[in-house]
C-alpha cells in the first residue's frame, strides 16, 4: 500500500455504534439538552439536577461532544443548533421520543438480525392493529420528524394563499402536516384517516393549537374506509409507504387520486432512494428497519414512485428535498 492508508475510524465508529444509541438515550431520559438550554452548563450543576454521578454526568457530556450535538466553552457546555432545535423538550420539532424509543429497542435486536438471511422478520412482524399501546409513544415520538417537511410541502403547493381548502391526511398519525397547514391557512378544513386510537391523539396534539374545530376524523383502516369522489384539494401520505408493498401503494394512489378534486396533488413524504441505490444514507439504513418489522415495506426508488403514480392515473410527478431526511413527492 502507498501513501496515506485510510483511517480505521470510521470503521470503528460503525461498530460501536451502540454507543451513540446509548448516549441519546440516557441524556434525553434525563432531559439533559433542555437542562443545558435552560442554563445547567456544567457536569456538576447537571448531576446536581440529575441525581446522576458526577463522573457519569462528564463522560456523558464528553460522548455527546463526540457525536457532536454539545460544544464546551471555558469548562461550560451548550446545545449545538441540531440539538437545540431537535431535542428540547416542549419545541414543535422536539424528537427526544424517539431517541428514548431506540434506546429501548436496543436489548431487543440481539438475535433478530437473522432477518438479513430470511429476508424478513423470524419472529411475528410488528402487529399493526389499533388497540396497541405502543402507539402513544410512537405517534407522539415522532411528530417533530415532519414539521420542516410539512413546511416545505405548504410552501411547493402555495398552501397558505388557498381558498376552500380541503385536505385529506392518509394514516396521519399525529395530524402534524394538518396542524402545520390549518394554521398556516385559517381557512382550510382538514380530514385524517387513520385508527380511531391514533385519530384519538391526533385531536390532542391539534388542540394545542386550537385548530380542532377545522379537523375531523375517520376512524379505520385507509385499505378498505371509503372516500367521496372529487371532495379534496390535497390528499396527503406520509410515512406509510415504507410499510406497504408495491400492488398497496398502488392501489392506494388510485384511491386517492379519485378522491382528489381536478387539479389536485397528492403528496407522498417518505424516506425515498435514489434509482442507482446510492444514497442518502438514512434511506438506504432505514430499509433494515423495515426489514425487521414488516413483510412487505422498505424505502422505495424515484422510479418505483414515478412508475405505480403513473398507473394509478396522475401524469405529472415531482420531487423535493426538506430539511429533514424524507423527499416530498408531488402528484397531479
Amino acid at each position: 500500500m502507498t501513501g496515506n492508508p485510510p483511517s480505521p475510524g470510521r470503521i470503528l465508529e460503525i461498530a460501536s455504534g451502540y454507543w451513540a444509541t446509548g448516549l441519546l438515550g440516557v441524556a434525553t431520559e434525563h432531559s439533559l439538552f433542555t437542562l443545558v438550554h435552560n442554563g445547567l452548563d456544567t457536569a456538576g450543576r447537571l448531576a446536581a439536577k440529575t441525581g446522576m454521578a458526577e463522573r457519569g454526568v462528564q463522560t456523558l457530556l464528553d460522548g455527546l461532544v463526540g457525536l457532536g450535538l454539545l460544544e464546551t466553552h471555558d469548562g461550560t457546555y451548550r446545545n449545538t443548533p441540531e440539538a437545540d432545535l431537535y431535542l428540547v423538550e416542549g419545541r414543535p420539532t422536539d424528537i427526544s421520543g424517539f431517541a428514548r424509543l431506540k434506546l429501548a429497542e436496543m436489548d431487543k435486536l440481539v438475535g433478530r438480525l437473522e432477518v438479513f438471511r430470511a429476508g424478513g422478520p423470524v419472529a411475528d412482524p410488528m402487529v399493526e392493529v389499533a388497540e396497541n399501546p405502543h402507539w402513544e409513544k410512537v405517534v407522539t415520538a415522532i411528530a417533530g420528524i415532519s414539521v420542516t417537511a410539512a413546511e416545505t410541502a405548504a410552501d411547493v403547493l402555495g398552501l397558505a394563499e388557498r381558498e376552500d381548502l380541503e385536505i385529506l391526511d392518509v394514516g396521519g398519525g399525529s395530524g402534524v402536516f394538518s396542524s402545520v397547514w390549518l394554521r398556516l391557512n385559517p381557512a382550510a378544513r382538514a380530514t385524517q384517516l387513520d385508527w380511531g386510537p391514533i385519530n384519538a391523539i391526533a385531536r390532542r396534539l391539534l388542540a394545542r393549537h386550537s385548530v380542532t374545530d377545522r379537523f375531523t376524523c375517520l376512524d379505520g383502516d385507509f385499505h378498505t374506509v371509503g372516500l367521496d369522489t372529487a371532495a379534496y384539494d390535497v390528499a396527503l401520505y406520509s410515512h406509510v409507504a415504507h410499510q406497504e408493498g408495491p400492488e398497496d401503494n398502488v392501489a392506494v394512489f388510485a384511491k386517492l387520486r379519485d378522491a382528489l378534486k381536478p387539479g389536485g396533488a397528492l403528496v407522498v413524504c417518505d424516506y425515498v432512494v435514489e434509482d442507482d441505490r446510492s444514497g442518502p444514507s438514512f434511506p438506504l439504513l432505514f430499509a433494515s428497519e423495515m426489514l425487521l418489522k414488516s413483510t412487505k415495506g422498505g424505502t422505495w426508488r424515484r422510479a418505483d414512485y414515478a412508475a405505480w403514480l403513473a398507473e394509478a392515473g396522475f401524469e405529472e410527478v415531482s420531487f423535493h428535498p426538506t430539511a429533514s431526511p424524507a423527499t416530498l413527492v408531488i402528484a397531479r
